[in-house]
C-alpha cells in the first residue's frame, strides 16, 4: 500500500494501512477513497486545525469493516469499523481518550448512523468523506455502486418519478434525489460548506445534462 500518499504522517500511516481495509472487491470503498479523503482532511485541516494524528486515525480506519449498501447491517458498519479500530490502537498502545476521539469520529462519519459529530476532528472527517459523495466523484461512485448492486440507470416510465417513488434501490438515478442533492446542506465545517456547494453545483448540472440528453426535459 502506498502510505506517502498519507503525508506528513507517513510512519503512523503504515503501521495503521495493514487493518485500514478488508478483503473486498468494492471500487467505491477503496485505497483511493481512504486516500482522496485524507486529500479532503488537509484541505480542511489547513483552514480548521484539528489533531491530524485523530483526523489520519480516523481516515484510514473509518471502513475497515466492509459492509455491502444492501446489507441490513449497512447502519451499523461505521459502529463495527470504531471497534475494530479502538481495537487496533489499543494494541499500539493509544492512550484511553485518543482511542475515544477516534471512533467517535469513526461512527459519526456515516451517513446511515445519523450521529452528530461533537468533536472538530468528527466534524472534519464526516465532510471529508461526505465530499467523496459530491461533483464528478460523487456521480462516478453512484453509478458504479448501482452496477455492482443491479440496479437500473433510470426509470424508462417515469425518470423524474413525476407519478412513482423514488426507490433507489431499483433506479440510479433516484439516489440523487434521495441523498446526494441532500448532502451539502449538512456540512459541519465553514471549509467543507464552501466546497461542498461547488462540488453540489457539479452534481446538479450532470442532473441537467443527463435528463436532456435522455430526453427528459
Amino acid at each position: 500500500m502506498n502510505d506517502a500518499a498519507f503525508a506528513p504522517l507517513i510512519s503512523l500511516a503504515a503501521e495503521l494501512l495493514p487493518h485500514a481495509l478488508e478483503i473486498s472487491d468494492d471500487g467505491a470503498h477503496d485505497l483511493a477513497h481512504l486516500q482522496r479523503v485524507w486529500h479532503n482532511v488537509r484541505t480542511l485541516h489547513e483552514e480548521e486545525g484539528g489533531d491530524l494524528e485523530v483526523l489520519l486515525a480516523a481516515v484510514l480506519l473509518h471502513d475497515c469493516v466492509a459492509v455491502e449498501k444492501n446489507s441490513p447491517l449497512r447502519a451499523h458498519a461505521s459502529r463495527l469499523a470504531a471497534e475494530k479500530a479502538a481495537a487496533v490502537l489499543a494494541e499500539i498502545h493509544w492512550p484511553s481518550e485518543r482511542i475515544a476521539a477516534v471512533t467517535h469520529a469513526i461512527e459519526a462519519h456515516s451517513f446511515s448512523a445519523n450521529i452528530s459529530p461533537l468533536t472538530l476532528e468528527a466534524k472534519i472527517v464526516q465532510d471529508a468523506d461526505r465530499l467523496d459523495s459530491l461533483g464528478m466523484l460523487g456521480v462516478a461512485r453512484t453509478f458504479y455502486i448501482a452496477g455492482r448492486m443491479g440496479s437500473a440507470l433510470y426509470d424508462p416510465q417515469d425518470p423524474q418519478a413525476q407519478q412513482r417513488d423514488y426507490d433507489d434501490k431499483r433506479f440510479c438515478l433516484d439516489h440523487f434525489q434521495t441523498k446526494l442533492l441532500h448532502l451539502a446542506d449538512g456540512f459541519q465545517t465553514a471549509a467543507g460548506q464552501r466546497l461542498a456547494q461547488i462540488r453540489h453545483q457539479r452534481l446538479k448540472g450532470f442532473m441537467e445534462q443527463f435528463m436532456e440528453e435522455i430526453g427528459s426535459v
